[in-house]
């Protein structure tokens, strides 16, 4: 199987090349490796050796080779850099407009689909096959987005949008990180691909424009409670909801938070129990993180996580 399992032209570029300079490499050190274990058998210093040794002022043919070699290497090298680079960041037209923006924040990641008015965190969704032209910016610091089986990685300065080309090749779920050190959580700034069927990823975005369902006291007490107790909180100054009056954008948009895989960009399994624990005590489960501990009652968790499983 193909180095690193790439599953996109643009990640199968970077992963031929690589291949292929690591064998060069392993090539080139097998041969020093060689020449200097002869070198040191044949030259080497015996009991009848006397005197200096015979003093070698340079042969014109040998120095033409061990530098031709190297200059070919090189030239060899640049050519199919050059071939990979275009072939895994090939240009997109100035005036095309993103079918994703991608926004990174400390320590999340922002998704937005422009077309749809679709915003989520965390659990980008491309339909497989199809090229995805994805506009990558920064809301804080230098971030480097980098999914290694989907392509090449690429900082994200902030002030400086970029874009690059993201396709998958066959159906599955990639997972991907900042690659640049952006502060104390930046080990747990993950992101999860998902390249789903056509059909799937057209089914998932349009569940995706519906705004959230209120909970009902007839339905759930417990939940209607907890939206009462949620827009009574700072939680409101920080999330949006699609649906209410709740819009900010400072944090992650919450509107379907109960059917996303992982909470707090991979940090917990998406569970009753891990939600729980995300609401009591934010700066345990990921210290340094802008999530505050509000210091919720045994009983305010329950009413909160109550009305947040509702949101589907």
């Amino acid at each position: 199987m193909p180095l690193f399992h790439p599953v996109s032209q643009q990640a199968h570029a970077i992963s031929e090349l690589f291949a292929f300079v690591l064998v060069l490499s392993a090539v080139v050190f097998g041969g020093i490796v060689i020449a200097l274990s002869v070198i040191l058998w044949r030259f080497r210093h015996s009991r009848e050796d006397a005197g200096e040794p015979r003093a070698v002022f340079g042969d014109a043919r040998l120095e033409i080779v061990w530098t031709a070699i190297p200059v070919v290497i090189v030239a060899l090298l640049f050519t199919l850099t050059v071939g990979a680079m275009g072939a895994s960041d090939p240009n997109a037209p100035p005036d095309r407009t993103a079918d994703v923006v991608l926004v990174a924040h400390q320590w999340w990641w922002e998704i937005r689909y422009p077309a749809a008015r679709v915003a989520t965190a965390n659990d980008l969704h491309i339909p497989v096959g199809a090229k995805q032209l994805v506009e990558l910016q920064s809301a804080d610091v230098i971030h480097d987005f980098w999914v290694p089986r989907l392509g090449r990685k690429i900082d994200m300065v902030p002030g400086h949008p970029v874009r690059l080309w993201l396709t998958a090749d066959s159906a599955g779920t990639y997972f991907g990180a900042c690659a640049e050190y952006c502060g104390a959580e930046h080990a747990w700034m993950r992101l999860r691909v998902t390249a789903d069927p056509p059909a799937t990823f057209a089914s998932w975005l349009a569940a995706q424009q519906r705004p959230a369902s209120p909970p009902t006291a007839a339905n759930d007490s417990a939940a209607t409670q907890g939206a009462t107790l949620y827009s009574s909180l700072t939680c409101v100054n920080c999330h949006a909801v699609q649906g209410t009056a709740d819009t900010a954008r400072v944090g992650p948009d919450l509107t379907h938070l109960a059917t996303r895989p992982s909470l707090a960009a991979e940090r917990l399994p998406n569970t009753p129990q891990n939600l729980r624990r995300w609401l009591a005590e934010p700066d345990v489960v990921k210290p340094g993180s802008h999530m505050p501990n509000l210091h919720l009652s045994d009983r305010n968790l329950d009413l909160l996580v109550a009305y947040l499983l509702t949101l589907r």
